[in-house]
């Protein structure tokens, strides 16, 4: 297997709106990111992944851009922003970027021009179509809910918009567009930095005959996926974006990708391929889901799981690579919804960091995943801020006849807005997050979980990551090592091995409250077995086949 820094990194994402406020304002900010860079470093990471900085009007927090070559205002400027890459180069880190190329904001200068007229130079930059017998072009859904498509009376079309209405999608048909693209992606990476986590990138291709999707569970809109996830030219697109920009430069690359599935990311990740370095896939993150998507919130085997992470495991191994995550800044905290919140916290968020970072893959933590931070239960639906959220409440309880109680629980344990409450950096007012009124409230038990209280204590999840982090350095065998799963069907212990030539790691994560008692399969030597890292006190080694893992307990051996 070919070694490369990118493969050996640890990525660590940054939400800037809720990291750190160095003004007051209530909103994070670059010179707040500037502020935590020492912890950062502290904890080992190799790679910053921004989530995005660029100007935009924030009806999306940040994923509708108005301008690809400026700062946020609430964020900072430019001079910050480049401050804050040459604090980050000096540190021997790396900056990855959100690149959002699938849509902008509806403020953005193109667009401007585009709606203003169908002559308009800009007018297919833009993805417009007239109606169809007084309705829309076709019937697609909305990911944020809603018909995909806006009327603008301007020029009597509609324009598509596959998440919000002030989010219109950029026609990648159009070469002059592309080329727009590639010169602001240069722009970027001459200013300095290292890569670029590519939002929703298996999306840019839109089967062109826009057919009218499925309708099912009695919605009133189609499901329009299979004509715009990994459409005719996606490859294409993709290998000329690594051709013309990507290939000049040293750099990082992730491609999120819904609806992706391991044989389709061997082509967007094999060395050969010339397109991606790794995908984010969501199979994992699906589980639950039902006919209202992850709002149904149903329950989930540790089984599937399993069997979900192997697929990716082995269908990534020879050719390919997997980007490694249990949280980013769309999905709840991990601790709430795979581990337990309460009694079993700190145990049950070192097991799932051990089970998640074992893996062969490029790991990636989200800001306060370190400290095992929970989700949030705000009281009331306007303490929310997440368009997602707000929009499916409104169609849910509003339309589709769900009680307030029984969405709320949906939003309780699937919002977005779980992962973007403050990073809890202290038990000061407003968690030492501001000297404000933060944009969205904290979570109220920052006294108890926060970084300062994690760094004071030795055996917290700060420092088990930070452990984490450092044997990934120490071990090659845990970056390049293949992955083999031991007892699928077992609805408690997520067990595997990983082996590179004569050296061997025996991984053993209990995913329930309650002990789990196994048996070491036939043909791996326990004897001489040394104790890599667990999150209780250590086992003699001759217990290690015979005394039961405890509740939420993970242990790793190196065997000879």
């Amino acid at each position: 297997m070919d070694k490369t820094w990118w493969k050996e990194a640890v990525v660590y994402q940054v939400y800037p709106r809720s990291f750190m406020d160095s003004d007051g304002d209530g909103i994070g900010d670059l010179k707040g990111i500037l502020m935590r860079l020492d912890y950062l470093q502290e904890l080992g990471v190799d790679v910053i992944w921004l989530s995005p900085v660029y100007q935009s009007p924030n009806d999306d927090n940040g994923y509708d851009i108005s301008d690809y070559r400026s700062i946020m205002t609430e964020f900072g400027t430019m001079s910050d922003f480049d401050r804050l890459l040459k604090a980050v180069h000096e540190r021997g880190m790396k900056i990855m970027m959100d690149l959002v190329v699938n849509h902008t904001s509806d403020e953005h200068s193109w667009f401007k021009e585009s709606r203003s007229s169908k002559d308009n130079p800009k007018r297919d930059y833009y993805i417009w179509r007239p109606g169809k017998n007084g309705k829309e072009p076709n019937n697609w859904e909305s990911i944020f809910k809603g018909s995909a498509w806006k009327y603008d009376e301007a020029t009597d079309e509609y324009y598509l918009h596959l998440f919000s209405k002030k989010q219109p999608d950029l026609n990648w048909e159009h070469p002059e567009l592309r080329e727009e693209i590639y010169s602001m992606m240069k722009w970027w990476l001459d200013k300095g930095v290292d890569g670029f986590r590519m939002d929703v990138i298996n999306f840019l291709s839109k089967d062109q005959r826009y057919l009218d999707g499925d309708v099912r569970y009695g919605k009133q809109h189609g499901d329009g996926s299979p004509f715009f996830m990994n459409g005719p030219r996606i490859h294409e697109f993709l290998q000329e974006i690594n051709q013309r920009v990507l290939s000049g430069y040293n750099l990082i690359t992730v491609g999120e990708m819904p609806g992706v599935s391991p044989d389709e990311a061997q082509l967007f990740t094999g060395k050969e391929r010339g397109e991606l370095h790794m995908v984010f896939q969501f199979e994992h993150m699906d589980l639950g889901g039902g006919p209202e998507g992850k709002w149904s919130n149903k329950k989930w085997e540790l089984s599937d799981l399993k069997r979900i992470l192997s697929k990716w495991q082995i269908g990534l191994e020879e050719d390919g690579w997997n980007s490694l995550y249990w949280n980013n800044h769309d999905q709840p905290r991990i601790v709430s919804r795979f581990g337990d919140d309460g009694k079993y916290r700190v145990e049950s968020a070192k097991m799932l960091a051990v089970c998640l970072h074992m893996l062969q893959g490029t790991p990636y933590i989200y800001q306060g995943e370190e400290l095992g931070m929970t989700n949030v239960c705000f009281e009331r639906i306007d303490e929310y801020r997440d368009i997602e959220t707000l929009n499916s409440y409104e169609e849910l309880v509003n339309s589709c006849g769900w009680t307030e109680e029984r969405m709320l629980e949906a939003i309780y344990a699937r919002s977005r807005d779980n992962a973007r409450t403050p990073v809890q950096w202290n038990d000061s007012r407003n968690a030492g997050f501001t000297a404000g009124t933060p944009w969205i409230g904290v979570n109220s038990n920052y006294p108890e979980i926060n970084a300062e209280k994690a760094y004071n204590d030795p055996n917290s999840i700060f420092h088990f990551y930070k452990k984490l982090i450092q044997l990934r350095k120490k071990h090659e065998i845990i970056v390049y090592g293949r992955y083999e799963l031991l007892w699928p069907d077992d609805e408690q212990i997520f067990a595997y091995t990983r082996t590179l030539d004569e050296e061997k790691l025996l991984v053993l994560c209990n995913f329930k409250d309650y002990e789990a008692s196994y048996s070491i399969p036939e043909g791996l030597n326990t004897m001489s077995a040394t104790l890599l890292i667990g999150n209780y006190e250590q086992l003699p080694i001759e217990e290690i086949s015979v005394k039961p893992l405890r509740p939420f307990e993970c242990r790793v051996y190196q065997l000879k």
